[in-house]
This record gives C-alpha cells, sequence and structure tokens, in this order.
C-alpha cells in the first residue's frame, strides 16, 4: 500500500473540488499536496485531475485510480478480518448504509446483539437513501445496506427481501386507534405529518393516493422520522412508518401503528443488498447472516420487545 496516503489525499481532492480545500482538510500546505500529486501523476504516466472553473475534478484516469485503491483497500480489510476469525481475534470494522427508519431501533438492537458476542467489532452507520446507498456500496464506502425500496440495479445484490406492510402511526389515545386494519381514506379525516418527498414510504402512499383518486394534504412534511413520530404522539395527526421502524412496544405506549389495509396502499420490500459480486469481509457477512435470521425467524419475537 505504497500510496495508501496519497490517495487518501487525492480523495478528499475529489471530494471538496479543490486542492486549496483539501490541504486545509488535511493539514498540510497547498504547495506540498500539489507536488504529492504531480509526484503520483509523474509515477502513473499521465494526468488524473482536470481544471474546471470551480477548481479540480477527476479525470477517466483519475476515476480508474480511485475505484481501484478502493478495491484494494476492501480487499486488504477483508484479508484482515478472515485472518482475525481465524486467530480468534473477531477484530474488524463493519460499514453500514440503512434507511432513516431503521435508525431509532432495528439496528441499534441489532448492533448491541452482535456486538455482545464479538466485542471487538466495530461498526460505522449511515443513514442513506436508496440512490446514495447505491453509491455508497458501489465504491466500498459501506459493506452492505439494509434500505426500504431501493431500485434494482446491475450493481447490487440482494441477500434478503422483506415485505413490509404500511403502517399508520398515532397516538395511543387517537379516535382511530382502536382498529386492527385502518383504511386510507380514513386517515384523511385527521391532520397528515409526511416524509419528504425523497422517502420511498412517501411514494407508496402518493401511488395509491393516485390510484384512490384521493389527495394527500399534509399540515407537517418533515425529513425526520423520529420527529413525525414524536409529533404525532402529542396531537390528533396520522403519520406513517413502516413496522420496523415503529415497534409495537415503545416510546413508552404513547403511540399505536396500525397496518394499512393493502386494498389501498400495497405493501414495500426492506432489502438487505451488497455490492454485486463482492466477497464479504468475515465480520460483515456474519453481521448479514444475523440480520437474515433476525428478518426471517425472529421477527415477530422483534416486534414485541419492549
Amino acid at each position: 500500500m505504497k500510496h495508501l496516503r496519497t490517495i487518501e489525499l487525492i480523495n478528499i481532492v475529489a471530494s471538496v473540488g479543490s486542492i486549496r480545500k483539501a490541504a486545509e482538510e488535511a493539514f498540510i500546505t497547498p504547495s506540498a499536496l500539489h507536488r504529492r500529486i504531480q509526484a503520483f501523476e509523474l509515477e502513473l504516466g499521465c494526468e488524473i485531475f482536470e481544471r474546471i472553473s470551480t477548481g479540480v475534478r477527476l479525470n477517466s484516469a483519475g476515476e480508474l485510480v480511485i475505484n481501484y485503491f478502493r478495491q484494494q483497500l476492501s480487499e486488504s480489510e477483508r484479508l484482515k478480518s478472515n485472518v482475525a476469525a481465524l486467530t480468534g481475534l473477531r477484530t474488524g470494522q463493519i460499514n453500514v448504509a440503512c434507511s432513516q427508519a431503521l435508525t431509532s431501533f432495528f439496528l441499534p438492537y441489532e448492533i448491541s446483539k452482535f456486538r455482545k458476542l464479538f466485542p471487538g467489532v466495530s461498526f460505522n452507520v449511515l443513514a442513506l437513501d436508496h440512490v446514495e446507498a447505491e453509491k455508497a456500496l458501489s465504491d466500498f464506502t459501506v459493506d452492505i445496506a439494509l434500505i426500504f425500496e431501493i431500485y434494482p440495479s446491475s450493481e447490487i445484490e440482494v441477500i434478503l427481501g422483506a415485505e413490509q406492510t404500511i403502517c399508520a402511526v398515532m397516538a395511543s389515545d387517537h379516535p382511530l386507534a382502536a382498529n386492527d386494519r385502518i383504511r386510507l381514506w380514513q386517515c384523511l379525516d385527521f391532520p397528515l405529518a409526511l416524509p419528504f418527498n425523497s422517502f420511498r414510504t412517501l411514494s407508496l402512499l402518493k401511488k395509491a393516493a393516485i390510484k384512490k383518486s384521493i389527495t394527500l394534504e399534509p399540515d407537517i412534511e418533515s425529513n425526520s422520522f423520529e420527529f413525525l413520530i414524536n409529533y404525532v404522539a402529542n396531537e390528533k395527526s396520522i403519520t406513517f412508518q413502516i413496522p420496523l421502524g415503529i415497534p409495537k412496544k415503545i416510546y413508552d405506549k404513547r403511540i399505536i401503528s396500525i397496518p394499512v389495509s393493502e386494498r389501498d396502499v400495497a405493501p414495500g420490500a426492506l432489502y438487505l443488498v451488497q455490492k454485486k459480486g463482492r466477497t464479504l469481509p468475515v465480520p460483515a457477512a456474519k453481521f448479514a447472516n444475523q440480520l437474515v435470521e433476525t428478518l426471517t425467524r425472529d421477527f415477530d419475537i422483534l416486534q414485541s420487545i419492549k
């Protein structure tokens, strides 16, 4: 890994689009960074950056260089984790992307369960949407992703798909709280608190609304499911979430989640995915297996945890 530090610096330059800004971030002088890049380009035999009006960006050769070294770093981490597994150390880092809905309960619970078995393993968790998650998988930023309604792609390998019924979430004393199942039109009699358009939950709701010739007009909008859930706990409003985003016995019984009839809103799917063709490091593969087990065997147990 002779050029590891140089590649890290090149990656920073590519991210910020400026040698000066990258130098500030890396705590070196712009001239020192420039010389380092020039030396690398001289050894490589071609330039890797092109100048644009706002700074610099990677050219085609630069993209190849960065992708190559990211793959090498990934393979290096996999080798280290495999050796650690053989020696019984069980160390390493697992990089996970997930939909925001899973950050409040599901993923913290699963990571805690895993680290009780393998305390030497650390985690890096990123809350991303389906587009950002695919990019993170592609450039080896994350090992696996657990994303609601991710788009099919030739770059992605699906490990598991788990159906998720859309649920209406409301205060436990809401007029509709006694229902076992709810119709979408019933929700329209109350203020709606909805996620932004970038969330796939809203896409499914809007598709259902068009089909039923009804209009969803939110009183409150937010890019935070945590905010929306806590908001409806104090109002007669309704928001929507997938089951894994709001377990039955949580939030001190202040709220309740009720499945929306599938006659109105089609279920979505939660996908556990990885980069196609990649062999996962041992810790990431073990954690992926745990998630598969939870989503297929222990789902009802998980839902009832206080």
